[in-house]
């Protein structure tokens, strides 16, 4: 039996539509909560429902009437010193620099190969593990995941958008395969 993961990115908040640094405490917006209460997973999903610890992807998964069980290993990328920070806050030449290799990480912050090392590894546990999972997580989460899963170079990753509820489904049968990125 093969095991299909369905990655949904979390609802937006304040930030994720203005941009900047998303902190963990950062709750829905009020759009973000009403989007994803109408948002339903299909049926074979809801058992296995797990979501990163910020208060983002919790109140996603509660917005949608569901309970999910919090899985550090799902947590959005660190964002060091930027951390709830708003892009026109950041000094512009510390902005460029970041713009420029954003994999590097923020000051302070967790780069995206120590996303990718923390997510692959929850990732070779739920393949070990035949079923349906779904995970509540964060953009730069789902990018390490696609990088782990697909052996994708991190720098491609920041090249696939994913906005607010984006699903991004995968299955694993021997190894990973992408099924589809489904904005929302």
């Amino acid at each position: 039996m093969a095991t299909s993961l369905l990655l949904l990115c979390a609802a937006s908040t304040k930030l994720s539509r203005s941009g900047g640094f998303p902190c963990p405490a950062d709750p829905l917006d009020k759009p973000g909560v009403k989007a994803a209460a109408a948002c339903q997973l299909p049926a074979r999903y809801i058992a296995g429902l797990r979501c990163g610890p910020s208060h983002a992807a919790r109140e996603t998964a509660a917005a949608m009437g569901l309970t999910a069980r919090i899985d550090p290993a799902l947590a959005d990328i660190d964002h060091g010193h930027w951390t709830g920070c708003a892009f026109d806050e950041i000094a512009p030449d510390a902005l460029a620099s970041w713009l420029a290799d954003p994999a590097g990480g923020a000051p302070g912050g967790e780069t995206m190969a120590q996303v990718q090392a923390r997510i692959g590894a929850w990732l070779d546990d739920i393949a070990a593990a035949p079923g349906a999972v779904c995970a509540v997580t964060h953009s730069m989460t789902i990018r390490a995941a696609l990088a782990h899963a697909l052996d994708l170079p991190l720098p491609a990753t920041l090249a696939i958008d994913l906005a607010p509820l984006s699903r991004t489904m995968l299955s694993f049968n021997g190894r990973w395969r992408l099924q589809s990125l489904i904005p929302n």
